[in-house]
């Protein structure tokens, strides 16, 4: 069958003269003085630091989030053709001509910019007006706290926040950059299953599409897109850098410099005969490896136990030649490594040497020295005193993949079990006394946690071993194990090794000046000095819109209000709202009100130290929450023209002070122009604010 074109061809275009005037203004806003102040304004001494590590491929860990906020700040870097040679040491340095700041902070204003059309867009799917849209514009476009925001390289919070409601994959941007996100894409979960079971209830559409779309856009590619720009994460970051002790050998021994320069090209397969290093899985994030010394557990402790007063066994976090042990067969004197050699495999019993003192690995039915419940570990000595030598462990591969596995450099996680009792060898994180050199307690113990990993060990260092007289075997453990061949781990092991680590390590968190609890951010109670000029008071705050700040308190009050109300009233059969306007008002709440809950009550239960900047995503719903409200009021709850003329006028009122209070704040917002002291005193609003001037 033919089909005649019909011509001419009509292609009709609507455009929203509103949304791009919106749009057009919050660019000019959040774009305006991009490259003011040439120097390091607070978080960007903090994420300088990964900018520049990616600018040199050194790989890192950062326990605030995944990896897509500070690959936006380092491909802005990349496009002003940063080298990442410039330390991030101080608030206010200069920055060296080497240094585009406007690119570095283009993208982070970027995201903060889109954030104003997107409440516009967000309004309307809601079902209000465009003069509401335009109301949520207006409050985000004039919110001085989200200009600075957008201007810092801290991205996720004031910048995708508004973003991620609109679409799914926007809201995946968001859980790429900061996993508080989860809480908005579980809403955005919740609103959708919602809405799919209402329209189960339709038999005019199918069904099994509908809900198939929604698990292909809301499951499948989210987590598609959370591997992908992990994958792009760990093939840009292949060198080894400062965070390498949190991973494992493995992942250490993947990258390049580092682990690898000692590990890479090491015998696969331990064999009897073998010299390796023991490093224990439970030592994170400060690596420790199982290590004996000339120095003997003391007869009697402080508390007045006795001990066996074998020489100790401990756990060293640091490398030392005397972290060196030996595999031998129990059956063979042999110390060396046979030709062949001749594979240890899961199941199988061996004695460990220590390689300076030829000392057994040990244990006994004697209490520990810090963990009475767990038995001693020790080098044996034989004192003559009717203490028998229990020396034999059993090779337990726990992640094996076989019965028949051999035990594997790196890539192997044993346990040692100790043959005469059936106690597994484990570190127990206490410190010994001064007697042991304040190191590690390594222990025997019976009652643990089958799938524990804290009870893995893996051989880091491997060799071969060639010499058989101690006084040759000692020279050979002084000696370097590097051979140049590669080996690597797969992208998936490294990948869930990093989320595990990224969930569990946490850096260490100090006090900070301008740290702040989740209470203080509702009545803007603190501020935050973003930067301060040298030697004049030019200065940037984090500072809100007092006005805005107070209209989205009001709003959120009202809203609980109103809608306690409306079910009291419903509960009694009143029904104020027809169906239609009644699911509208639960949406509302449900998005804003929802919004607001999901991005500030987890702060209230987290022991990190928290800033003002953390509420931005929050305060941003209610932004949006406030000229919807105002609609419904106005369709809904007035019918007399002189209150409709009474809300006029007082919503115009606000809508200027929110504008006096913007540009009241614009010289703290944006640096310039420099105010003398009388007038940074004057914006002074509330006691606790801490703004700092130079009396002239």
């Amino acid at each position: 069958v033919s089909m005649m074109l019909q011509l001419p061809l009509v292609v009709t275009a609507q455009v929203d003269l509103v949304l791009l005037l919106v749009s057009l203004l919050a660019f000019w806003t959040r774009l305006s003085h991009l490259s003011y102040p040439n120097a390091v304004v607070f978080d960007e001494v903090y994420y300088g630091q990964f900018v520049s590590l990616y600018m040199k491929r050194v790989f890192f860990v950062d326990d605030s989030g995944p990896p897509l906020g500070h690959m936006i700040l380092a491909l802005g870097a990349y496009m002003g053709g940063f080298d990442g040679n410039f330390v991030w040491n101080r608030i206010g340095a200069e920055y060296p001509s080497t240094v585009s700041v406007w690119t570095l902070r283009l993208l982070p204003a970027l995201c903060g910019a889109l954030c104003v059309p997107m409440v516009y867009l967000l309004t309307l799917e809601l079902k209000f007006s465009h003069l509401s849209a335009l109301g949520a514009a207006l409050l985000l476009l004039l919110e001085n706290s989200l200009i600075v925001q957008s201007h810092s390289p801290f991205v996720s919070d004031g910048s995708f926040s508004l973003i991620i409601s609109q679409t799914f994959t926007l809201i995946v941007c968001y859980i790429r950059v900061k996993y508080m996100g989860v809480f908005s894409y579980l809403l955005l979960l919740g609103v959708a299953s919602v809405h799919t079971w209402n329209l189960i209830g339709d038999r005019t559409l199918s069904v099994c599409v509908q809900c198939v779309c929604r698990v292909v856009c809301l499951l499948v590619v989210p987590v598609l897109l959370y591997v992908f720009w992990f994958y792009i994460h760990l093939s840009l970051l292949h060198r080894s850098g400062p965070h390498d002790q949190l991973m494992s050998s493995a992942f250490q021994a993947s990258l390049e410099g580092g682990l690898s320069r000692i590990t890479q090209g090491q015998p696969l397969e331990v064999a009897y005969g073998s010299q390796v290093t023991l490093r224990s899985s439970a030592s994170q994030p400060i690596p420790c490896w199982l290590h004996s010394h000339k120095a003997n557990y003391p007869i009697r402790y402080e508390n007045g136990r006795g001990s066996s007063h074998q020489q100790q066994v401990t756990c060293y976090p640091f490398k030392d030649v005397n972290n060196w042990w030996i595999i031998k067969d129990p059956g063979k004197q042999e110390l060396v490594v046979s030709s062949p050699p001749r594979p240890v495999r899961h199941g199988d019993v061996i004695q460990l040497v220590h390689g300076m003192t030829s000392r057994f690995l040990n244990s006994h039915d004697v209490a520990a020295p810090m963990s009475p419940h767990a038995q001693e570990v020790s080098g044996y000595i034989d004192f003559n005193v009717s203490m028998a030598a229990q020396n034999l462990w059993r090779v337990d591969i726990s992640n094996r993949e076989a019965e028949s596995d051999s035990w594997k450099t790196i890539l192997s996680e044993v346990r040692l079990v100790h043959v005469n009792t059936t106690a597994v060898l484990r570190l127990s994180g206490v410190s010994l006394s001064d007697w042991g050199f304040r190191q590690l307690e390594v222990v025997a113990e019976k009652l643990f946690k089958a799938h524990s990993s804290s009870l893995d060990w893996t051989v880091e260092e491997h060799r071969y071993g060639t010499s058989q007289e101690q006084k040759e075997r000692e020279v050979e453990l002084h000696s370097p194990t590097h051979i140049d061949v590669d080996r690597k781990i797969s992208f998936w092991a490294k990948f869930l090794e990093l989320q595990w680590k990224m969930l569990t390590v946490k850096q260490e968190d100090s006090e900070h000046k301008y740290s702040s609890s989740p209470v203080e951010w509702v009545t803007m109670e603190t501020n935050i000095a973003y930067w301060l000029h040298s030697s004049n008071n030019a200065q940037i705050h984090l500072i809100g819109n007092p006005v805005s700040w107070g209209v989205a308190n009001l709003s959120l009050l009202a809203y609980q209000l109103l809608a306690a109300i409306y079910l009291l009233r419903r509960r009694r059969d009143f029904k104020d709202l027809p169906d239609g306007v009644w699911c509208q008002f639960v949406c509302l709440g449900s998005v804003c009100v929802g919004g607001w809950l999901v991005n500030f009550v987890p702060f209230l239960l987290m022991e990190k130290t928290l800033f003002l900047y953390h509420y931005l995503p929050a305060l941003s719903y209610l932004h949006l929450l406030s000229p919807a409200l105002l609609e419904h009021t106005h369709t809904h709850l007035l019918s007399s023209a002189t209150h409709r003329r009474a809300l006029y006028i007082c919503v115009s009122a606000v809508l200027v002070s929110v504008f006096l209070s913007y540009r009241t704040f614009c010289p703290l917002t944006y640096g310039s122009p420099e105010l003398s002291a009388n007038q940074l005193q004057g914006l002074k609003w509330r006691d606790s604010w801490d703004i700092l001037y130079r009396r002239r």
